[in-house]
């Protein structure tokens, strides 16, 4: 008797012990192994420390940071003085506008991207025609567009006004007495001939000078990272096994979005990791945009960045060749890249209407209808493919994506233009 007694008892810890195995090789109920490996992938928690940049040594100056917050806010650095990079970046709209075409002093052909946790990025703008953060940040100040400036006038002005802080940082600033008020490289025929009026001497030390804005504004620009959203709390609390915790963290129909997103609805083939973006271009048969040019998208950004003036490989730029590795191991093509864009992240994608790379799409039920049909692409090869989704589950997956609002994870004096 005794005996039967020890075994059952036996019996019963062995059932314990298996229950407990299973629940730690496959986690909490309803969820598989599979699914718990891509929560893991897109929790905050697995984001990696903030990458180098070898192409810019002022990367993660302090002095730097604090003279590039100033140059972002600074509206005098624009042809009419009334444009600064937070014109289009607005801290209290998560650093982008909620307009569909970016306006500064005209009014350019694509969306304004947010900064937000673009210091991971090995490609910048929609199509890519930029790779680095530093030199992103020069692109729209000789816009004629954007601020619609041009470098003479950049490098006066950093004499005048911010001469102290950048000789702090760069060395010296050079002898600018006789030089035009106007020069660059710029669309503006003036600016252009006396540009090309200058001596080869002249034109490198002012584009030393620009060269030199763009590194302290992205310095300031990778202080701005994605904060923790309840999905990440959930996705914690679900990874640690606390199932009764998450339940109280998502709705079941959050629940239910979240398991479509990274199953049926395969959003995760282009917003994956936990920035939701894979930093690639697709092709998703976004159609062109009434009134504006033609826009053939990473083809063109491709031709851009290889001949950039101020890319990886380039003489302003910090770092050794083999440290260039994304531009050195460019993949080339063709007429495939025509119309691919870059994802941009999802995290606070709910506050960021309107949507694609020319606000075509006023709200996420547009954008998950347009994926549900999967429409063919006009130009280039269109990567979509029909969903099938019901209405009940496209209002589940915006559920969801609502789950990924967040604060920017940034010191409070770095989210407003700086008092000094």
């Amino acid at each position: 008797m005794k005996t039967r007694i020890i075994m059952a008892n036996l019996l019963t810890w062995m059932g314990v012990a298996a229950w407990l195995w299973a629940c730690s090789s496959f986690g909490p109920p309803g969820w598989s192994e599979e699914e718990l490996t891509q929560l893991r992938s897109l929790w905050i928690g697995s984001l990696p420390p903030l990458p180098a940049d070898p192409s810019n040594q002022y990367a993660d100056d302090p002095r730097a940071a604090t003279l590039g917050q100033k140059l972002f806010f600074d509206k005098r650095f624009s042809s009419n003085g009334q444009v600064a990079c937070a014109t289009c970046h607005l801290p209290e709209k998560l650093f982008q506008d909620a307009i569909p075409l970016a306006h500064g002093i005209g009014t350019t052909d694509r969306r304004t991207m947010t900064i937000n946790g673009t210091a991971y990025s090995p490609w910048f703008f929609w199509d890519g025609r930029k790779d680095r953060q530093w030199a992103q940040a020069l692109g729209p100040m000789e816009s004629a567009v954007e601020h619609g400036g041009n470098r003479t006038m950049y490098a006066h002005l950093m004499e005048k006004f911010y001469a102290a802080e950048y000789e702090a940082l760069f060395g010296p600033l050079p002898d600018l007495l006789d030089l035009p008020a106007r020069a660059g490289p710029v669309a503006d025929l003036e600016a252009s001939r006396n540009w090309e009026a200058m001596s080869a001497d002249d034109r490198e030390r002012v584009t030393r000078i620009y060269v030199n804005m763009g590194k302290s504004i992205a310095a300031y620009e990778r202080l701005l990272i994605p904060g923790e959203a309840r999905f990440d709390r959930y996705a914690e609390a679900i990874l640690n096994g606390d199932a009764e915790s998450a339940k109280e963290i998502l709705t079941p129909d959050e629940i239910a979005g979240l398991k479509l997103f990274i199953g049926q609805a395969n959003c995760t083939n282009c917003h994956n990791g936990p920035l939701f973006t894979n930093n690639d271009f697709h092709n998703t048969a976004v159609p062109a945009a009434l009134g504006l040019s033609e826009d053939v998208g990473r083809v063109k950004g491709l031709e851009q960045v290889v001949a950039d003036e101020f890319n990886c490989l380039s003489s302003y730029s910090d770092a050794r060749p083999e440290e260039c590795v994304e531009l050195r191991f460019l993949v080339r093509g063709g007429d495939e890249l025509k119309r691919q864009y870059k994802p941009p992240s999802l995290r606070n994608v709910a506050q960021r209407g309107p949507y694609m790379h020319a606000g075509h799409f006023a709200t996420l039920e547009d954008v998950l209808h347009h994926y549900n049909t999967a429409p063919k692409a006009t130009i280039g090869h269109g990567e979509l493919e029909p969903l099938n989704l019901t209405e009940g589950q496209i209002a589940q997956i915006i559920s969801f994506l609502r789950t990924l609002d967040s604060q920017i994870h940034a010191e409070p004096r770095w989210l407003t233009a700086p008092t000094e």
